[in-house]
Parts: C-alpha cells; structure tokens; sequence
C-alpha cells in the first residue's frame, strides 16, 4: 500500500503580526513544522501551536532557519557548518521544551527556506544539521528535499529520514525547486497540486517547469501554511489520496496521526 505523511509549516505569527491559517489547515495534515523564534514564531506562539498540533493528534516537528525574521528566513546567509550546527541544536531545544511541558514528545526535524535549500546541495551545511538532530535525539526523524544531500547527511549519521515533496511548488530539472523569484514558482490550483501529489506518491514522478518528468521519492508532502489558499489545498490533497488508496499517516509512525478525514 502506498503511504504518505502530509506536513505544513506552522507557527509563524510573531507578536502582533499574524500569518497562516493553522487551525484550518490542521485537521488536514499528519505532522506539523513548528517555527523556532528565528525565522518566525515567538514563545507564545510556539507554545500555542504544540497546544494545537496535540489537539488534533499531528506529530510535532521543529523547524529551524535563518536568524531573519524581517526576511522570513528565505533569503540566502553566509553561515559555517558550526553555525549551522548551533542555531539548529538551540531552535530544536527551545521547542523541545514547550513539547514537554505540554506532555508531548517530538517527532521530527525539518529545516525551514534558505536553510533548507542551502543544505539540500552543500554537504558540509546537511552533515552539520544532521549532526545536531542526532546529538539531540538519535530518534528524530529529519525531513530534507527528495534525494538531496540532507538525506544522505542523514542517511550517513543512521538517522531515519524522509525524501520531502512539494505539493505547491514547480521542480528544476535536477530535482531542486524552482526559486520564489520566478514567476512559475508556486503551484496555486488545489486540484493540480492534488493531482501533482497523487502522482509523486503512486508513480515517483513530477514533471518539472519545462515539461519534463523526474524520478523522486516521496515519503512526505509539504504544504505551505503562509500560502493564501492553504486550507482548501490542504483539504483537497488529503481528500485526493485518500480516494486514490494513500494512507495517509504520520512519517516514521504507523499508529500516530491516522485521524479520519473531517
């Protein structure tokens, strides 16, 4: 049976500035990414979100970035591996305590935007990143982008991980995503991006901006919260897979997150 984990990145409000829809689009998804303080999210929100993510039985996952909050952790930094190392190990933990608190245990680790991309093909940045996941918690579970080299860091160091896919975003050739920049960057019709899903989950296919089908790996599927049409995108790929015959179930867990279609 084909299987599939749908997870969205959540918590990015900050102080008096709300973004995303988190409630809506959680009865939807299996995991969910939790912003750390340095891309997004405060203590507040970080401590509310856990709260709902319990709520709707989603497996919780925290989701480091950049230290750019005005830039939303999607524009590019020069950082060494050791700072990669470091900001990673403190977002992880400063998470992992509001988990506690709330008597619930973390589950998986996913690196947020430029941090992200930059670890998907520098090996130095995905080696450190899956350093400080496992020196943390050797049970994590990182999530990196489909065959990339944070998957392999991952791979190397014995982690469990899962290849991630996008659900409302366009693939380059080589398997990476086409840049935010570009004009055809997003995916923005439900039933396309719903169709694009069932296809890289049943076949290991996607076809790129150009026309052309690439092979990858999905164990995960990414949507975005911040995105304008987040709740109906989410509510039409769970309901696609399921009508396809995907379970859809937390990763790296075969009892956690199996709540019925709303």
């Amino acid at each position: 049976m084909h299987r599939i984990d749908l997870n969205c990145d959540l918590g990015e409000s900050f102080g008096a500035y709300r973004l995303g829809v988190d409630e809506a689009v959680l009865p939807f998804m299996t995991s969910a990414n939790i912003a750390c303080g340095f891309h997004a999210g405060d203590p507040g929100v970080m401590r509310s979100t856990v709260r709902l993510a319990l709520q709707y039985e989603v497996a919780i996952g925290a989701h480091p970035g950049l230290p750019d909050l005005s830039g939303f952790g999607r524009r590019y930094m020069e950082i060494s591996p050791q700072e990669a190392y470091e900001m990673v190990v403190y977002q992880i933990g400063a998470l992992a305590a509001f988990v506690k608190s709330e008597g619930g245990r973390m589950r998986h680790v996913k690196p947020h935007g430029a941090l992200y991309n930059m670890a998907a093909k520098r090996r130095d940045l995905a080696d450190a990143i899956a350093e400080a996941v496992y020196r943390v918690d050797p049970e994590l579970t990182l999530f990196g982008l489909s065959g990339s080299e944070s998957i392999k860091a991952g791979e190397r160091l014995g982690l469990q991980t899962a290849h991630e896919v996008f659900a409302d975003r366009t693939y380059q050739e080589d398997g990476s995503l086409t840049p935010r920049t570009l004009a055809d960057a997003l995916v923005t019709d439900a039933q396309q991006a719903a169709s694009r899903v069932v296809r890289m989950v049943k076949e290991g296919k996607v076809a790129t901006r150009n026309g052309n089908d690439i092979a990858l790996q999905a164990d995960t599927v990414c949507i975005h919260g911040d995105g304008a049409h987040a709740a109906r995108l989410a509510e039409q790929i769970r309901i696609a897979c399921e009508h396809a015959g995907i379970s859809v179930k937390a990763a790296g867990s075969s009892a956690l997150s199996q709540h019925p279609l709303p």
